[in-house]
């Protein structure tokens, strides 16, 4: 094997912090003989990965690689494989595996050929990666994960222990943050620069502003087989929503802003989701992870809405994207009739202190949400207490 992959491994490793790790960390089965991390650019997936083997490399024979090395040129993933698989490797990691041609042919026959040698790969949450010349969906199961909650915000960045509770714990008032008593303070830095691993840098809506312009230059376009002009659209289209969330969208009203067909809308909205860009709030019919209609649609995460709407975010749009954003990771988060949300058959209606009983007068069980509220009073609850679910 060349002795150059395995002394990037250990320099990326040397980097790496094992103190903190992201709530899917626990949740992925490490020993499965090949799976997938999906996500948007800038939640952690690389760093994940590194602490996995940072933590295990003296259990087993472990190598880390990224699908664009220099080694690349003049070798093979196939033959990374069979070399490290005769030096005794028994877990390799590819990171971001969509950036190498045919990886998905070469994957399926790494699997076929080394029964014995474990694979996981990060990619591109873009498309289904899943799909590609050969088909691995039964053969690796895929994780997605998407950016920092509340509870790990208050861990990574200020060393607050949080237990996850359950949204059953959260509607009972039960959610709480024992070491400090305030948590509005926490919460409005949550919203402006908390969502991403790399919120505390100096630069980070420079860094952001890069993440954003890859996905719509670079990721979508090449993904979804567009040319550059195309991620322009993208841009375009991000801007419009970001000035103007959530609403309900108007096809032909988006086609014509952006200069594109409106049978494209439906589509381009689709890979702005799965990049991470934005949240489309679906009825009933489906839900967030089904094929309902989309009744409302939010930029994804309450940073985004600051670095993409600057002194026109709007401080209720901001509520809801924050409570739409930590829930939908454990809920099946839905449209309510005569509110803002609904979840299990509960409804939830989003406001400021002012806001009132009226919107869910005539629900069955419903329940105001604050974002100025500090302790859960009756059914009048916390809005940063939605941000302790995951």
């Amino acid at each position: 094997m060349d002795k150059e992959v395995y002394d990037y491994m250990q320099s990326r490793l040397r980097q790496v912090d094992n103190g903190f790790s992201r709530y899917m960390y626990d949740r992925i089965d490490w020993q499965t003989r090949m799976f997938g991390l999906v996500g948007p650019r800038g939640v952690g997936k690389t760093t994940m990965f590194l602490q996995y083997i940072k933590n295990n490399e003296s259990k087993e024979s472990m190598l880390y690689i990224a699908a664009d090395s220099l080694y690349f040129t003049n070798h093979s993933l196939i033959e990374l494989a069979d070399e490290f698989v005769k030096d005794g490797g028994e877990h390799l990691f590819i990171d971001e595996i969509h950036k190498y041609a045919d990886w998905s042919r070469e994957l399926k026959q790494i699997y076929d050929t080394h029964p014995d040698l474990k694979i996981a790969f990060t990619g591109s949450s873009v498309l289904d990666i899943i799909k590609g010349e050969a088909d691995l969906s039964r053969r690796a199961p895929i994780y997605t994960m998407q950016g920092l909650s509340f509870r790990e915000f208050l861990k990574m960045f200020h060393n607050i222990d949080v237990p996850v509770y359950s949204i059953e714990e959260i509607l009972q008032g039960k959610a709480t943050i024992k070491k400090i008593n305030h948590p509005l303070p926490y919460y409005k830095e949550f919203i402006q620069r908390g969502y991403y691993p790399f919120g505390q840098d100096n630069l980070f809506e420079v860094e952001l502003n890069q993440v954003i312009n890859q996905t719509m230059e670079s990721d979508i376009p090449l993904y979804a087989n567009m040319n550059v002009s195309t991620g322009r659209k993208f841009k375009q289209l991000l801007a419009v929503i970001s000035k103007s969330t959530p609403f309900k969208p108007v096809m032909d009203k988006l086609a014509t802003l952006i200069g594109v067909s409106r049978n494209n809308i439906a589509d381009y909205l689709l890979y702005l989701e799965r990049a991470g860009m934005i949240a489309q709030l679906r009825n009933a019919t489906g839900g967030i992870r089904g094929l309902g209609k989309t009744e409302k649609i939010y930029l994804d995460n309450p940073n985004l809405a600051y670095v993409l709407g600057e002194k026109e975010s709007n401080t209720g749009n901001i509520r809801e994207t924050f409570f739409f954003n930590q829930m939908r990771v454990n809920n099946n988060v839905i449209v309510s009739k005569i509110a803002d949300f609904e979840i299990n058959g509960i409804t939830f209606e989003v406001g400021g202190k002012n806001k009132g009983q009226k919107q869910i007068a005539s629900a069955d069980n419903g329940f105001i949400v604050k974002d100025d509220t500090e302790y859960a009073y009756k059914n009048i609850l916390p809005l940063w207490s939605f941000g302790l679910n995951y």
